[in-house]
């Protein structure tokens, strides 16, 4: 008869540390606060969010003759193609090519351009990996934080990040709660001039363009 040894059964913690009375304070502070507008400039491209169902991921990108930030969005439906200024959807492929529909496929986590900026590659961050910027040259700031998982919230600062010291809504803003789908991309276009956030349903964008720069 062959004795085989029995493992030992995994360890379970008998003590979870409890929040320090720091950390609660921060955490209630966070839960607290509630959505509110982007402060000036910052202004909201779209009335509402766009609907991308199957989002997989979104990338920055900059319009050949009139400089604005552009933003891509790959989802299960094919790869579409926004102006961040304007809200347009300037360009769609139904059916890309199956070797490059997910950014996944190449090293670089890149999928080709479409429309005006058709030749070239673009970085995708969300599903697979890769990312956004988070702060700008002019000192704003985008954070991810889940006070209470795992409804994730985006907060959009000028103060340098947490610990935020002063009032909700002064140099700090909840700008978005990811309470009904799954957070895909947050972060600032390469100018600093564009806000993307992308969850598995949909992209929000903010922009401070005036469209003429």
């Amino acid at each position: 008869m062959k004795w085989t040894k029995k493992a030992a059964p995994l360890e379970q913690s008998e003590y979870e540390p409890e929040l320090s009375a720091y950390q609660r304070a921060m955490r209630n502070r966070l839960l607290a606060a509630s959505v509110v507008p982007a402060p000036e400039p910052w202004q909201p491209v779209f009335e509402s969010c766009v609907p991308v169902g199957g989002l997989l991921g979104i990338g920055f990108a900059t319009h050949p003759e009139s400089g604005h930030d552009l933003v891509m969005a790959v989802s299960h439906d094919g790869h579409g193609l926004f102006d961040a200024v304007t809200g347009a959807k300037i360009a769609r492929d139904r059916d890309p090519d199956p070797e490059d529909s997910t950014p996944d496929a190449v090293a670089d986590l890149s999928c080709p351009g479409l429309g005006p900026i058709t030749g070239s590659r673009v970085r995708i961050a969300g599903l697979f990996g890769g990312g956004l910027h988070t702060t700008t040259a002019d000192g704003w700031t985008l954070e991810v934080v889940t006070p209470a998982w795992p409804n994730d919230r985006v907060l959009l600062s000028t103060d340098g990040g947490l610990p935020h010291a002063g009032p909700h809504g002064e140099r700090w803003w909840h700008i978005f709660h990811s309470d009904y789908s799954e957070l895909r991309a947050v972060g600032f276009s390469p100018s600093g001039k564009t806000i993307a956030v992308a969850t598995s349903s949909d992209i929000s964008l903010w922009t401070r363009s005036t469209g003429n720069d």
